[in-house]
């Protein structure tokens, strides 16, 4: 390979988002890496049959994605990888649609959920806006959650109607430039908008933003 060959690839590599599967049924998990290997931008590790905390530390996957069928337990999931690799984002696939499911893992802290019935090209935007630190909360629970949850926390002030349709977006896991794309705003005012909503809702990252939205009913 020439050199120019060479650096095109290193480019390549290094902006491509690692993703390490876990699932026990061993022809989901080929299937699922074998869709997501066609996209270029993800660098799927492998799909292991269990969690083990070494294996997170030493790959540090942009994201863990964990076949909810196969685990049960997705508390001592989230503690084990954010013990193991911090910065490592945790999505669910399940088949289960009910509210009660989304609302536990929630809880349990995990930055994505998406339901197995979702077309490919969802599921693969799904996965790439949880690896890059966005959020992912399939839109049709969330809007019925929306409508259930209540917490009493306030803001500090009211959301104006833009930073309204903006947390809305956030909720459903659109990165700035999505959202600036959608709202036909510049990429630099999605974020001064984004920082005057944590200011408001007393909030310091994506993910408690979209929790906020959904509890709320902002949504």
């Amino acid at each position: 390979m020439s050199l120019k060959g060479q650096i095109a690839m290193i480019d390549l590599q290094v902006g491509r988002l690692r993703i390490l599967l876990v699932s026990k049924q061993p022809i989901i998990g080929k299937a699922l890496c074998h869709l997501l290997a066609g996209d270029k931008q993800f660098d799927v590790l492998q799909n292991v049959v269990s969690v083990d905390e070494s294996a997170i530390a030493t790959q540090t996957p942009d994201l863990l994605l964990v076949d909810l069928e196969s685990f049960e337990e997705i508390n001592d999931i989230v503690a084990l990888s954010r013990r193991a690799s911090p910065q490592t984002k945790i999505a669910v696939l399940t088949s289960n649609d009910a509210q009660p499911s989304m609302k536990r893992c929630i809880a349990c802290g995990i930055d994505g959920y998406i339901v197995k019935d979702v077309m490919a090209p969802e599921f693969i935007r799904a996965c790439k806006s949880v690896a890059r630190g966005e959020t992912y909360f399939d839109p049709r629970l969330a809007g019925e959650i929306l409508r259930g949850l209540r917490i009493g926390v306030p803001a500090q002030d009211e959301l104006s109607i833009r930073e309204g349709e903006i947390i809305r977006l956030i909720a459903s896991g659109r990165s700035n430039k999505e959202i600036g794309a959608e709202l036909v705003l510049a990429e630099k005012t999605v974020k001064n908008h984004i920082t005057r909503i944590f200011s408001k809702i007393q909030v310091t990252a994506r993910t408690q933003a979209a929790i906020y939205a959904i509890r709320n009913g902002m949504a």
